[in-house]
C-alpha cells in the first residue's frame, strides 16, 4: 500500500509540475501588454516600459518562470499586478466561496445521480431507465448558460422562492447562504447528474450480473442485503472516479455561472485576472485549481484501492 500510494503521489508531482509549465506559458502568450493593461491605452509609453520593469515583465520567460514556481512552492504566490495585493489573499475568499458552492452541489448531486443511476440498472430496458438515462445525458448536454437562464425565469421571477443572485450578504448565516447558493447549485445538478448517473447505472448492472451477486441470492438473501452488501460496494468503484474528475471543474470551471448569479470565485478571478494581463494572479489560481483536481484523484485512488485491493496489486505488477 505504501509503494502505491508513493507512485501515485510521484505521478501527481509530475503532473503538477507539467501543469506549472503550460499554466505560465499558457499565460505568457496572451496578447497584450502588461503594464499598458493596468495604465490605460493613453499613458505614455516611458511609463509604460518603467512600470514593465517594476513588474518584471521585461525580464526573461526562464527567469520569471523561476521566481514564480520558487515562490510557490514557498508558499508566496507573489504580488497581483491589478490590485497590488498579494495574491493569496485575493485568491483565498474566491477559493473559499467556491468551495461553498462545489460542496453544496456535491451534496445534492451525488446521492441523486447514485440513485437515478441504481434505480436505472434495476429498471434495466424499462421506462424508467429510459427516462432516467436520455433525461440525464439530455441535462449534461445542455450548457450551464442555459440552466441557469432556465432556474432563474422559474424558481426566482416566476416562483419568487429563491434570490436571482448568489451574492449573500455579508455577515449571513449558513441557512441563509444555502438559500443564496441554491440557483447556481441546481444548475450544476443537471450539468452533473448525467455522469454519475451513466457510470452507477453500469456498475449496478455489471455487478448484478456478477458471480457474487448470485451466490448472495441462493444464499436466500433479501434483495436490500444484496444490493447493499455485494451490488454497491463493487457498483460504486467506477462512479468514485467520475466523481473525482469533477472537483476541478466544480472549483474553477465555473466562469460562467459565477459571472450569471454574480458570485465571487475562482472562476471570477480566473476571467479578470486574464483580462487584465494579471499574470502572477492567473497563474497562481490555475495552478492551484490544478492541485485541487489532483488531491481530489489521488483522494479517489486511495478510496478505490482500499474498496478493491486488485486495483494496488496491478499497479505494483
Amino acid at each position: 500500500m505504501r509503494r502505491f500510494l508513493l507512485r501515485r503521489l510521484v505521478l501527481a508531482l509530475v503532473t503538477l509540475f507539467l501543469l506549472s509549465i503550460i499554466v505560465f506559458v499558457s499565460a505568457q502568450v496572451l496578447p497584450g501588454n502588461v503594464a499598458r493593461a493596468i495604465l490605460g491605452p493613453f499613458a505614455d509609453q516611458r511609463a509604460v516600459t518603467a512600470l514593465n520593469k517594476e513588474l518584471g515583465a521585461d525580464r526573461p520567460l526562464v527567469v520569471r518562470y523561476g521566481t514564480w514556481v520558487g515562490g510557490f512552492v514557498q508558499g508566496d504566490l507573489g504580488e497581483s499586478f491589478s490590485t497590488r495585493r498579494p495574491v493569496w489573499e485575493v485568491i483565498k475568499p474566491a477559493l473559499i466561496n467556491s468551495a461553498k458552492l462545489a460542496a453544496l452541489a456535491f451534496v445534492l448531486v451525488v446521492p441523486l445521480g447514485i440513485l437515478g443511476g441504481v434505480i436505472a440498472a434495476l429498471r434495466e430496458g424499462r421506462v424508467t431507465d429510459r427516462l432516467i438515462s436520455i433525461g440525464g445525458l439530455s441535462a449534461t448536454a445542455t450548457p450551464e448558460f442555459v440552466w441557469a437562464v432556465v432556474v432563474i425565469l422559474v424558481l426566482a421571477l416566476w416562483l419568487k422562492v429563491l434570490p436571482v443572485t448568489a451574492a449573500f450578504p455579508a455577515g449571513s448565516g449558513p441557512l441563509v447562504q444555502i438559500r443564496y447558493l441554491l440557483l447556481p447549485a441546481i444548475c450544476l445538478v443537471f450539468v452533473l447528474f448525467g455522469y454519475i448517473a451513466r457510470m452507477a447505472r453500469a456498475g449496478t448492472i455489471e455487478a448484478l450480473g456478477a458471480d457474487y451477486t448470485r451466490t448472495a441470492i441462493l444464499k436466500g438473501l433479501s434483495q436490500r442485503q444484496v444490493l447493499t452488501r455485494h451490488v454497491l460496494r463493487n457498483s460504486l468503484l467506477p462512479t468514485i472516479a467520475v466523481i473525482a474528475t469533477q472537483a476541478g471543474y466544480l472549483i474553477g470551471g465555473l466562469v460562467v455561472l459565477e459571472v450569471i448569479f454574480n458570485y465571487q470565485g475562482i472562476g471570477q478571478i480566473l476571467f479578470r485576472a486574464a483580462e487584465q494581463k494579471d499574470f502572477p494572479l492567473l497563474q497562481s489560481a490555475v495552478l492551484l485549481v490544478g492541485l485541487v483536481y489532483l488531491l481530489a484523484t489521488l483522494a479517489a485512488d486511495i478510496l478505490y484501492s482500499i474498496l478493491n485491493p486488485r486495483i494496488r496489486l496491478q499497479g505494483e505488477s
